[in-house]
């Protein structure tokens, strides 16, 4: 169910009319260098990297106890 060789000399032919024998070179190398950046693209990895940084558990509970004393010193303030 794919393009046999029919399809393809009509779709020549129609890109032919369109773009004119000259331009032909010049559109295929677009489109060679498009598909070539397309598949750098797909194979690397990305660049950025978005898990979060993994914490102590130290870290976690002194964060936790610091956030905690400013949030109740913060209610106080405004009682």
């Amino acid at each position: 169910m794919g393009l046999g060789i029919p399809e393809l000399l009509i779709i020549l032919i129609v890109v032919l009319i369109i773009f004119g024998p000259g331009k032909l070179p010049a559109l295929g190398s677009g489109v060679g260098n498009a598909l070539r950046n397309f598949r750098k693209a797909v194979n690397q990895p990305d660049a950025i990297d978005v898990t979060p940084p993994q914490e102590d558990d130290a870290n976690r509970t002194a964060h936790a106890q610091s956030a905690g004393d400013t949030s109740s010193a913060n209610t106080e303030r405004s009682a």
